[in-house]
């Protein structure tokens, strides 16, 4: 099953996906090139797993200029952040060519409790993956004129960042 081969689904069987799927958490929807499939000011409880095709995620600056931040190619995900925490989207999602997106809910998906489960422990692990290596490709990213240092003094090793180097 094709579905099984992307992030989300690491360490499932087949039958746990099926389970996943017959909760009805899951959806599929084709966009074409430009297309928004999620827009800043909003916010979503889906994720996005691309399936073919591309997203760009995109910021508008207060001038109008759009930059793209980051392409989101086939067998990644994007949305994450925005629909585990219900916060107001600040980019939009938008299809970077002819793109098929399968949308995960994670209000049935996470935010219901599934007891019986040997999916949902899966499921939750992997999205904490997924969204810890984009936290540290970030980070990897970010260069010039900040560096970490540990706070002086403090016995709680708080790190700063220190932004007048």
């Amino acid at each position: 099953m094709i579905y099984l081969k992307n992030p989300l689904c690491l360490g499932m069987k087949e039958s746990e996906y099926k389970e996943m799927l017959a909760l009805g958490g899951m959806r599929q929807k084709h966009f074409e090139k430009n297309e928004v499939i999620l827009s800043a000011g909003c916010t979503t409880h889906e994720i996005g797993l691309v399936l073919s095709g591309s997203v760009n995620i995109e910021n508008l600056d207060l001038w109008g200029s759009k930059s793209i931040l980051s392409n989101i190619g086939a067998g990644q995900v994007f949305g994450e952040t925005y629909a585990f925490s219900h916060e107001t989207l600040m980019v939009d999602a938008v299809a970077a060519q002819q793109t098929d997106i399968l949308f995960w809910n994670l209000d049935i998906l996470v935010h219901t409790p599934h007891p019986a489960s040997t999916w949902q422990p899966k499921f939750i692990r992997n999205l904490l993956q997924i969204s810890l290596r984009k936290n540290l490709a970030l980070s990897q990213r970010q260069d010039g004129g900040i560096r970490l240092a540990r706070a002086g003094g403090g016995e709680n090793g708080m790190v700063v960042a220190d932004l007048a180097a």
